[in-house]
């Protein structure tokens, strides 16, 4: 239809007069079918207008700074789930012994608790019982009596060999679950108690499965015997045990101390049926007065002595200082030439943040820097193996020797010399980083640099001293600095230093003992371990908090040169009220099972001297899990002894009952 009035336009910047409408508006505004039209807002100008445009953008900046907060609460957020979801996974690996992938979603925990419960479930999800359903619980406690109750308990629990009894509630209903509100979040040990016992030992009765409405005949895999000591480990498999004889054999003028003594604690070893010893050779013997100059006369007496008693030999390649600490109380410093030079130039030592030098043992920031007269530190321990190698090639054509351990930093572990007794440290101190020589600053401001912030060119200021614990720092403190953008930077540095000093020894070793089993010793820092930064862990180099996995990386490396890892394990038990936060049990397992996911070798050495027989047998069950569906076990053991074997008949003792459990050849309920 045409428009009745042409000639009547009306300007967009005028007011339209109400006495002469539009005839292009609507004279039904309501009507349905037609568009509604609204009346623009008019355009501010002047200083309205610029009032309005700086509303719009303060407007706009606060809803991107609202914006960039929520996506960094989302991100922390994220990581606390992620924390708790490692931790529930944990638990169900080491306490419920459940086979759950490392990269375990919900659906593989439903899985694996519903095969639990005695149910199948397929691949593509079907899930269907087999088994008929359970028998009632009895109704009252003179029944119970006719019912086994079994404990699905921790393979490295020793708490089993003392309290065998899972009590159940008097009526005989399955305990409630109730979670333990006294723990942290970010506890490892976050479990849950039954209303019916909280006093029960935490590996014995973790869970309602634990209970007679829950188990059914066929899950009763074994029977756990309340006796003295547990259950048996007869014919079991078989651990080779080797036993470290005293780094006080061979003097510092590398002659062998006492040859009749070695040969009558060997007969004494040789009696306990042990598969080998494990020897000390030390580079400040070896290479002490004259670099390139190498003494092997007292361990190569040493060795023909061994040889004799026809048992195996592994030797550990010992690049740092002996404190005296061992069986021994002998001193064994670094190389006297590596001394000398380490007065004019002091860099060469590991530094913490006060500027104070450890001569443990030499500083990985020189392993590629030619300060030990023309050679690097690389060379120089290459030079060393090398000659082992040539020296004693008869042994290694026998057979006599069996594996060769490299130490790769203090007390021969793969770690930063980061808890110093001679810096004050004591235990349970959060140890101090030590990346302060000007080898290892030169590398921290490198990977700055090429991070594109050269004002992270340093260590944190904050991180507190040796002894300091970790809620006192302002960088390993609940939500601390550790998990900042810096923090994070400086933290995968320091361990990626660890990993390429790891990869660049053990390229070498491997070339001068190819064929030979190399062995890595890892340590056992479990003290701070149920915080969210694990603190010591973080300082000895081991980026290892709640939300990174700081073992799989450095395994990584170790798989690529096929080694074995001798893991320290504590054979403690530290009660839930440690001031230490402590978690032995949980750091060995995962360091073990992320061995193991690798498929690496596990090996092991206690930490401590043990004289009674629950710590003995706790460092059996650490060994070989026996419910381990993949029989997973450790390749072999090494015992440090607590004193000479002769002079101790009460250790002889019992580490004859230790080796006969390692090797399946005992009943443990016999005395």
């Amino acid at each position: 239809m045409s428009n009745p009035h042409p000639h009547h336009h009306i300007s967009n910047t005028q007011d339209p007069d109400p006495q002469f409408p539009n005839p292009n508006d609507d004279p039904n505004p309501n009507h349905p079918l037609q568009p509604q039209s609204h009346p623009q807002p008019r355009r501010p100008r002047g200083f309205a207008a610029t009032s309005a445009a700086a509303a719009g953008a303060g407007t706009i900046n606060k809803s991107r700074k609202e914006r960039e907060k929520e996506k960094e609460r989302t991100k922390l957020r994220e990581r606390h789930r992620r924390a708790i979801t490692s931790r529930m996974l944990a638990g169900l690996r080491q306490y419920g012994n459940f086979p759950l992938p490392v990269r375990a979603d919900m659906n593989d925990v439903l899985a694996a608790l519903a095969r639990q419960a005695g149910w199948t479930v397929e691949p593509d999800g079907t899930t269907f019982r087999q088994s008929p359903a359970p028998a009632p619980a009895p109704t009252n406690a003179s029944n119970m009596g006719t019912y086994q109750v079994m404990s699905v308990e921790s393979p490295v629990s020793g708490s089993s060999f003392r309290n065998c009894s899972t009590r159940a509630s008097v009526d005989g209903q399955p305990s409630v679950p109730r979670i333990n509100e006294s723990l942290s979040p970010a506890s490892f040990d976050s479990i849950v108690v039954t209303e019916s016992d909280t006093k029960v030992d935490k590996f014995t009765s973790t869970s309602p499965m634990n209970s007679t409405g829950c188990l059914e005949a066929g899950q009763l895999m074994q029977e756990l015997h309340c006796g003295e000591h547990g259950s048996s480990f007869a014919e079991t498999q078989y651990v080779p045990v080797f036993v470290m004889l005293s780094s006080g054999v061979i003097n510092n003028f590398c002659q062998l101390m006492d040859p009749d003594g070695v040969k009558q604690e060997l007969q004494q070893l040789k009696s306990l049926k042990i598969d080998g010893v494990v020897v000390n050779c030390w580079w400040g013997i070896v290479e002490s007065w004259v670099p390139q100059k190498y003494e092997w006369s007292g361990y190569r007496e040493l060795f023909k002595i061994i040889r004799d008693f026809n048992m195996k030999l592994q030797v550990v390649m010992a690049f740092h200082e002996n404190g005296g600490s061992d069986t021994s109380g002998m001193f064994i410093s670094l190389p006297q030439w590596v001394l000398e030079i380490g007065k004019d130039n002091q860099d060469i030592f590991f530094t913490d943040r006060q500027g104070r030098r450890n001569t443990e043992c030499l500083s990985w920031g020189i392993d590629k820097e030619r300060v030990l007269r023309g050679r690097t530190a690389i060379e120089v321990y290459f030079d060393l193996m090398r000659s082992f190698r040539t020296e004693f090639d008869d042994l290694f054509t026998d057979g006599l020797i069996s594996a060769i351990e490299i130490g790769l930093g203090a007390s021969g572990e793969l770690k930063y010399p980061s808890f110093s007794e001679r810096m004050g440290w004591r235990y349970p101190g959060i140890g101090e980083f030590q990346c302060y020589d000007k080898y290892s600053l030169q590398n921290l401001r490198k990977a700055a640099t090429s991070r594109g912030h050269s004002f992270w060119a340093k260590g944190p200021d904050n991180a507190g001293y040796y002894n300091s614990k970790p809620h006192e720092t302002g960088f390993f403190c609940e939500r601390g600095d550790y998990d900042s953008y810096y923090g994070r930077f400086f933290l995968h540095w320091y361990r990626q230093v660890l990993i390429d000093h790891a990869d660049s020894v053990l390229t070498l070793a491997t070339l001068a003992f190819e064929g030979i089993q190399i062995v890595v010793k890892i340590p056992a820092i479990y003290w701070w371990y149920r915080t969210s930064s694990h603190a010591a862990e973080l300082t000895a180099g081991y980026y290892n908090p709640t939300n990174q996995d700081g073992y799989s990386p450095v395994f990584e490396v170790l798989k690529k040169h096929s080694v074995t890892i001798k893991f320290v394990s504590s054979g403690l038990q530290v009660p839930e009220t440690d001031d230490a936060l402590a978690d032995p049990e949980g750091l060995s397992w995962q360091i073990m099972n992320s061995a193991w996911d690798k498929e690496i070798n596990v090996a092991g050495h206690n930490a401590f001297p043990c004289y009674d027989r629950e710590g003995f047998m706790r460092l059996v069950e650490t060994a070989k899990p026996r419910n381990d569906p993949d029989r997973h076990r450790f390749s072999f053991f090494a015992f440090q002894q607590p004193s000479p074997l002769v002079q101790s008949a009460i250790c002889f003792s019992e580490l004859d009952y230790f080796i006969k459990c390692m090797h399946g050849e005992i009943n443990n309920v016999e005395s």
